[in-house]
């Protein structure tokens, strides 16, 4: 079972998986989404760019929540130094994915663990190497029409089976589907435990 910390706990994030992956783990908390600009800054590293929205999603909620820890998170897919967002319509989600068949990519999730009042600001960050299975178009059209795409960066869910997109994984499953649950559960557990 997960810490659960004196002062109230709050998930920094709408989507449903980093929910659904922070239930599991018994951890009690409210989900109050965070609204920033994610546009990549000039000569920002893929690194340097998901710790930094990490961060600020963090940080937006935890000055309008002063006494809550907040947990923030950004997921991004990372091809040849590319950073490959959420599309911004089909033919984008189609480029991807197209850029993505038969090769290797990884996926780098930044969390971030914040406590105005505690004076906590801390960000961690997973990187999973990911390969894809040779893509057909007709199989990335057919992927791209089920509507999955469009809500997630490098336009797939690992987690959709039925499209059975990727062939390997080297690293953490959950970090692909965009919250590396072991890593934040030791971190923590660390920082409750330690205190």
């Amino acid at each position: 079972m997960i810490v659960q910390p004196d002062l109230p706990v709050i998930l920094a994030s709408a989507s449903p998986r980093r929910k659904e992956l922070l239930e599991q783990l018994g951890l009690s908390f409210k989900v109050v989404p965070a609204h920033i600009s994610e546009t990549i800054l000039p000569n920002e590293m893929p690194l340097e760019h998901v710790r930094r929205l990490a961060e600020e999603k963090g940080r937006a909620i935890t000055d309008l929540y002063p006494e809550h820890f907040v947990i923030s998170a950004d997921t991004i897919v990372v091809y040849h130094g590319e950073i490959l967002g959420k599309p911004v319509d089909k033919a984008d989600a189609f480029r991807m994915l197209r850029l993505l068949s038969g090769n290797k990519h990884e996926v780098i999730t930044a969390f971030s663990i914040l406590c105005g009042s505690k004076k906590t600001y801390m960000t961690e960050d997973e990187l999973t190497e990911v390969r894809f299975r040779d893509l057909s178009d007709e199989d990335i059209h057919e992927y791209i029409e089920g509507g999955s795409p469009m809500d997630k960066a490098g336009a797939y869910g690992v987690q959709d089976v039925s499209a059975n997109l990727v062939r390997s994984i080297s690293g953490c499953y959950y970090n692909v589907i965009g919250f590396p649950i072991a890593h934040f559960k030791e971190t923590w557990d660390k920082l409750f435990l330690s205190k």
